[in-house]
């Protein structure tokens, strides 16, 4: 079976979607199959593409026998509007020309429609091949309740491109069960949706010493660490996180770090610097050689969203921690697929958004019950080795693509 995949993010990208993908199409040759993958130049989270992928509209490479074109995109600020709508009018029209001289049998695509409409429109439609769309946020629900979504044309155009491809797809691959509900009301029989978890290599991941390499270069051997590692952004409420910080500010031994960048790193740092938060750190994103470091160095791991937000968006960063080994601090809506994911794995506890005194007293009763943050680790660790294996992962996906291509 020949496999085609296109997304802007693939390895060595960082960020969420990258290493989902690039295990997914690596596992999928492993399998037998020949996967062709059209990707962006490596440019996340930054926005900023270094020196060794500039000057080409194309290039061409093997990764762990996976086929790799890279299409150009210019390089800027992230954080910018207007960049970030330019990176994605480029991407479409490049993985567009490119994907139509590709021979293959089915596609694999990436929402949000914004990046992808005209790549999956033409190489789904005109070529006529069977498509299977990843949505792992839905789109325009999760930027109108972040607030970026407020002119009522953007939400319509965005909402419009979403909706036909949402319809055109044949299959609709999602993370979780609470995105069901929210397909639905976009008219999408639950017929065409398929759910298969976020995955990971519980090989490389594995529970390492708290103080290891990583959390002696940063000075945090001495400390109990509040760790949150990932994108930095409007959707995940963090200006909770630093007011929770400010009440547990008189225990200097308590020290929240952030790990990682996004549109909203410069306005947390800021705010941090305002409310005088000595307890606060931030560290830009590591290579993703050291994330197994980098989680074993909390002591309780921070996976939060703003109010609103979990029906249409499962963290795939929730995964890695619980197989890290480390207990989980979910700030989270009640019911929603992050709630319910954390309570499954008895990895870890919830608090609701909005609320950084529950969340100080939660972190305050974690800190001094050393017992029971062992306990969730353990629980963490033995829920993502029975449900979260990358091998399963590929075979659901081999699975649903054979059915497709038949």
């Amino acid at each position: 079976m020949r496999v085609l995949l296109i997304t802007p993010f693939y390895a060595p990208d960082l960020g969420p979607s990258a290493p989902l993908l690039t295990m997914l199409c690596e596992d999928l040759v492993r399998l037998g199959h020949q996967v062709s993958v059209i990707a962006a130049i490596p440019h996340y989270p930054s926005g900023i593409v270094s020196a060794e992928f500039r000057g080409r509209l194309i290039r061409h490479e093997k990764r762990s026998s996976v086929e790799v074109i890279r299409v150009w995109v210019p390089s800027g600020n992230r954080n910018k509007l207007r960049h970030r709508l330019l990176t994605f009018l480029v991407f479409q029209m490049l993985s567009s020309i490119v994907g139509l001289q590709c021979s293959y049998d089915v596609l694999i695509i990436t929402n949000p429609a914004i990046e992808t409409y005209l790549p999956f429109t033409l190489l789904s439609s005109v070529k006529r091949k069977p498509t299977l769309l990843c949505v792992w946020d839905i789109y325009p629900d999760i930027g109108i309740r972040m607030g970026i979504f407020r002119n009522p044309l953007i939400t319509s155009f965005v909402g419009k491109l979403e909706d036909f491809c949402l319809r055109r797809a044949n299959v609709i691959q999602v993370l979780g069960g609470g995105f069901i509900s929210d397909l639905q009301s976009h008219a999408v029989p639950t017929s065409k949706i398929v759910v298969i978890p976020p995955w990971l290599d519980t090989d490389f991941i594995q529970p390492l010493p708290r103080q290891n390499s990583f959390s002696y270069e940063q000075g945090l051997n001495g400390d109990f660490v509040v760790l949150y590692a990932g994108n930095l952004g409007f959707s995940q409420g963090l200006e909770n996180v630093l007011l929770a910080a400010k009440i547990l500010s008189h225990l200097q031994h308590i020290r929240f770090v952030f790990i990682g960048d996004g549109a909203n790193r410069e306005k947390l740092m800021t705010k941090a610097s305002d409310l005088e938060l000595h307890n606060v750190k931030f560290i830009p994103f590591q290579s993703r050689d050291r994330l197994p470091e980098v989680l074993a160095t909390s002591d309780l791991s921070l996976v939060s969203l703003q109010s609103g937000v979990g029906d249409s968006s499962l963290p795939s960063k929730t995964v890695p921690i619980l197989a890290s080994g480390r207990p989980v601090l979910a700030v989270t809506d009640g019911g929603s697929g992050l709630w319910n994911l954390v309570h499954q794995s008895k990895g870890g506890v919830c608090v609701s958004p909005s609320d950084p005194r529950s969340l100080a007293e939660n972190i305050l009763v974690l800190e001094q019950s050393p017992e029971l943050r062992q306990q969730m680790g353990r629980n963490a660790r033995e829920f993502a080795l029975q449900f979260y294996s990358r091998r399963s992962a590929a075979q659901q996906f081999e699975t649903v693509l054979q059915r497709l291509v038949s």
